[in-house]
């Protein structure tokens, strides 16, 4: 495949020279520093800073005004790649941000907890902030049409929707396998306190074994004979690395609601499948029910997100088992959905539960036969 052009492309370059940062969050490998060189294109004064480099950390950490004024010059375009690897870079940011007016700063991070930690109060009300994912289903949509798209979607249950995998599909099995190594939490186990990789790995397959189910901490620690605060935090590390995410319960209504449950999906089916080392088509898979909810759930949320739809996002529960696979609340209101993978199995109503805890809401069935309905 030839350049897919990202959602945010247009909603970026629409925000440049409006007197902020523009900050772009996301995994490594989703395709962060392709996104900002179609951005700059052919523009000229443009100074790009890759933070993995050693003498531009040297440079960057605790510089002062006049260190950065030498530094970009006569430059209208400074990109900061990485900017994660640079300790205290929000201070720097803010300098340039408040002295140089005329300069656009285009910052790159792939690690939540480094990144937004020492960004968010230096740069508060100086930023706006995007997270890239990997490719949309819009994405594919948008650049390929409907009919490449529709014949794309077992490839993208199984193989994820990586850049690298989805621009080499007769190796997407071998890119996979490299993306979902260690260089993925690079930054996870550089951390100080992450000291057990191997714990990592075990959390990561049983996360993966459970998508789509309620994930219990607590069995989690007895499985791997480890603490709970541990598991915790691993968890809570993995998801600040755009590994997974966390679906909480919605509860606030009836005693019979589950009060504390969670679910834990992966933001790519491919590096979820790599984890666990099971690559195999559909038809050879007992766990295409999984895939299809882990899928739709991370390409609504990518869809929203895109889109500048704010929700936020809650599966539903009690304990005599009425349930609601995901739940969307924006402005006050609920969308509910069901994932089924087989087109037949869609005669499903709202739990007669949630209609009298919340009030009369339709339920929405999500099947391969209409699911581009909701994502494009």
């Amino acid at each position: 495949m030839d350049y897919l052009r990202r959602t945010l492309q247009h909603v970026i370059e629409n925000r440049l020279f409006n007197g902020k940062a523009i900050v772009l969050i996301g995994a490594r490998q989703v395709g962060k520093s392709t996104l900002c060189r179609q951005i700059i294109g052919a523009k000229e004064n443009v100074l790009t800073l890759n933070c993995d480099n050693p003498d531009t950390r040297s440079v960057l950490q605790n510089a002062n005004l006049n260190d950065l004024r030498r530094l970009i010059g006569n430059n209208r375009i400074v990109v900061v790649d990485e900017a994660q690897r640079i300790q205290g870079i929000g201070i720097t940011l803010k300098l340039i941000i408040d002295n140089m007016p005329e300069v656009q700063l285009l910052i790159t991070g792939s690690s939540s907890f480094l990144l937004q930690g020492s960004l968010n109060e230096p740069l508060t009300g100086r930023k706006f902030e995007y997270h890239l994912y990997p490719f949309s289903t819009q994405e594919i949509y948008d650049n390929y049409g409907y009919l490449h798209t529709r014949q794309l979607l077992e490839d993208r249950l199984v193989f994820g929707s990586y850049p690298d995998v989805v621009n080499h599909i007769g190796d997407s099995h071998e890119v996979l396998m490299n993306l979902s190594g260690s260089y993925m939490y690079q930054d996870l186990l550089s951390m100080e306190g992450v000291r057990k990789p191997v714990l990592i790995e075990k959390i990561l397959i049983a996360l993966a074994l459970q998508v789509g189910s309620e994930v219990s901490y607590n069995e989690l620690s007895q499985t791997l004979n480890t603490d709970i605060k541990t598991i915790e935090k691993y968890i809570d590390l993995l998801e600040k690395c755009f590994v997974v995410f966390r679906l909480h319960a919605l509860s606030r209504n009836l005693r019979s609601e589950l009060k504390r449950g969670r679910k834990v999906y992966f933001y790519d089916n491919g590096i979820r499948n790599a984890i666990i080392q099971n690559l195999n088509p559909l038809s050879l898979r007992n766990d295409v029910g999984a895939l299809w909810e882990n899928f739709i759930v991370s390409e609504r949320i990518k869809y929203n997100h895109y889109n500048r739809r704010y929700a936020n996002y809650y599966f539903w529960r009690t304990t005599n088992q009425q349930e609601i696979d995901f739940i969307e609340e924006s402005n006050g209101e609920f969308r509910l959905f069901e994932m089924k993978w087989n087109p037949k199995k869609t005669n499903v109503k709202t739990p007669s539960d949630f209609c009298k805890a919340y009030g009369e809401t339709p339920l929405t069935v999500i099947t391969p036969e209409n699911y581009l309905d909701y994502l494009t």
